[in-house]
């Protein structure tokens, strides 16, 4: 059974930084694409970024390029998001994502969500 975890979810004020991660289990992780999605109160999901197989690719939208940066440990099993110069329009549940394919924005499997509050 696929089981994706995420956590680091908080709350910290305008300018600061967060990591999350999420620890992936019942699927061989180096062999899958992965992605972060986040949903904003009363919003539809949106993709922030993903990251191939390996590690060796990504991508990112545009509304969080040059703040965030997606990476992962295939040895540990556990995918990253580290969060720089966080803005109120952050605030959203962030959702790790097993992809289906680098790039498709089409996943199999999510987690449960972390909560991340930017308020000042």
């Amino acid at each position: 059974e696929v089981q994706l975890v995420e956590s680091g979810g908080g709350l910290v004020q305008p300018g600061g930084s967060l990591r999350l991660s999420c620890a992936a289990s019942g699927f061989t992780f180096s062999s899958y694409p992965m992605s972060w999605v986040r949903q904003a109160p009363g919003k539809g999901p949106e993709w922030v970024s993903a990251i191939n197989s390996g590690g060796g690719s990504t991508s990112y939208a545009d509304s969080v390029k040059g703040r965030f940066t997606i990476s992962r440990d295939n040895a540990k099993n556990t995918l990253y998001l580290q969060m720089n110069s966080l803005k109120p329009e952050d605030t959203a549940v962030y959702y790790c994502a097993k992809d289906l394919a680098y790039g498709s924005k089409y996943y199999d499997s999510w987690g449960q969500g972390t909560q991340v509050t930017v308020s000042s």
